[in-house]
């Protein structure tokens, strides 16, 4: 219900991050329009669907199932009510190029088992003090640094600052790893997901070891018919608590007043009065949008890309689980071919998620969906010619998953569709990656671009390009930051 002389808050965006922020404005009496340019909700969660096969196009991995259920309980539903969510066993099956394997279970007893199997007792407890320490660094970091507002290096000043700096999260990640477990195979998997977050393990915050908690401490989990049935349910949830999802309606404007945005103007032309505004666009388009130019010492960074192959299958193959990390026999050369030279990687490490092993629905009777995900330069870093090389690349990559045992691959596919940084850039991502900013010291908590936007009264960004970052989990707390800003703004 609209309070009298209100206009609604209009959200920018039916990404993850708008579609929390709207749960969470709806739940707190506010009325919500959410202005979404693409015609199904989900934003980087996106789909494609080829000839019968329902391929996801963002992320494939989803932890912390909690916040979509907080998301959720804002307006009296639950997940249960929307979402079939399937817990993975094993969270990752990881592949090594000496031809062993480690299945990564979220269990601590199963894991402890599985290390001791596979690189004997003495690793194994190793395990288990790492999992104890990733667990305390989890419980510091979430109540203090992630799920709270941090703007300045003056909220830092709290007590579990204190408690960070004791566990190291002020030291490096691969050290901090490594000096829990000794094996080689368990450094990679504890500390691999960095590269998401765009820094190299050596070089990144041990404090991100968080991001391996959510992955091998509190679960993966994945949604019956992909990981876009988020953002439908949770557009419907949106709808059914009295809020308006308007899908294929691109926001071309926001017409300001002084310091502040009194509408969004759509494509069409369509004026839609706002009291107070959230935009989840990536950041430069956010910025556009407010016609607001960010001034920063340092030019920003952001993380890598990320070459995605899409391949529908006539096989499967009984060496892959639902998520498979296939790693070379390279590993700190990888990072710095990617980061720094700037190239494709020479010996790459591959993220393989086979949905259908969860859910055969997703592709035809007796055929399979793969998603390989290669990390990759960004545009700014590379100067690849991906029109040319796509191709090249997408053969190369094929090749290797042959050579590592996905034998008769390339005769399998009956369908495919392959993504590089240059379509990320057509799709309106800066420099071409999805993975927005990268999470150096110097762009983490009150450093990363914030919430608010000076010079504008009642604008809010959410996403993963402002705080608290990158990934699921993150962006739906995101969306519950900026609706708590704006609900503070406007009282009640």
């Amino acid at each position: 219900m609209r309070a009298p002389g209100r206009n609604p808050v209009v959200v920018v965006g039916a990404g993850l991050s708008g579609l929390a922020c709207a749960l969470h404005l709806l739940g707190a009496g506010r009325e919500v329009v959410v202005l979404e340019r693409d015609e199904h909700p989900g934003g980087r969660a996106g789909r494609l669907d080829r000839d019968g096969f329902l391929m996801d196009t963002g992320p494939t991995v989803l932890t912390m199932p909690e916040l979509l259920e907080e998301a959720f309980g804002a307006v009296g539903e639950t997940v249960a009510d929307r979402l079939d969510l399937v817990p993975l066993t094993p969270a990752y099956r990881a592949s090594f190029a000496d031809g062993s394997k480690i299945d990564v279970h979220t269990d601590r007893d199963l894991m402890a088992a599985e290390v001791a199997r596979a690189a004997g007792p003495r690793e194994a407890d190793g395990y288990l003090r790492l999992r104890d320490w990733l667990t305390r660094l989890y419980r510091v970091e979430m109540r203090s640094f992630i799920d709270a507002p941090v703007d300045s290096p003056l909220d830092l000043l709290r007590p579990d600052l204190v408690r960070l700096a004791a566990l190291g999260g002020f030291g490096r990640l691969a050290p901090a790893v490594g000096s829990r477990v000794r094996d080689e195979r368990l450094r990679r998997i504890f500390s691999f997901q960095s590269l998401y977050a765009g820094v190299a393990p050596e070089k990144a915050l041990a404090a991100y070891a968080v991001i391996a908690y959510m992955d091998t401490v509190a679960g993966v989990y994945f949604p019956k018919g992909g990981m876009r049935a988020l953002g439908a349910a949770m557009a419907g949830a949106v709808t059914k608590a009295g809020g308006t999802v308007r899908l294929g309606d691109a926001v071309a404007r926001l017409e300001r007043r002084g310091d502040r945005v009194t509408a969004a103007v759509t494509e069409s032309g369509e004026r839609v009065p706002c009291d107070q505004v959230v935009v989840t666009a990536d950041l430069p388009a956010a910025h556009r949008l407010l016609g607001h130019t960010p001034r920063r010492p340092v030019p920003l960074r952001h993380s890598p890309s990320a070459v995605v192959l899409h391949l529908g299958t006539d096989r499967t193959w009984e060496g892959l689980d639902h998520h498979t990390i296939s790693f070379g026999r390279a590993w700190r050369g990888t990072f710095d071919e990617i980061i720094r030279q700037g190239r494709t990687m020479s010996d790459p490490s591959l993220l393989v998620t086979r949905p259908t092993r969860t859910d055969p629905s997703l592709a035809p009777d007796g055929h399979h969906l793969l998603y390989v995900l290669a990390p990759a330069p960004n545009l700014a870093a590379g100067r690849i010619d991906w029109e040319r090389e796509g191709p090249r690349y997408r053969d190369h990559l094929v090749r290797v998953l042959e050579e590592r045992g996905l034998s008769g691959l390339d005769a399998s596919v009956r369908t495919e569709h392959m993504v590089t940084p240059a379509d990320w850039a057509r799709q309106g991502l800066a420099h071409g990656t999805p993975f927005s900013l990268a999470h150096t010291f110097a762009q983490t908590g009150p450093f990363r671009p914030r919430s608010t936007v000076p010079g504008t009264a009642n604008a809010v960004l959410a996403g993963c390009g402002t705080t608290p970052g990158v990934g699921v989990p993150t962006v739906l707390i995101s969306g519950k930051l900026a609706a708590a800003r704006v609900v503070a703004r406007t009282g009640g």
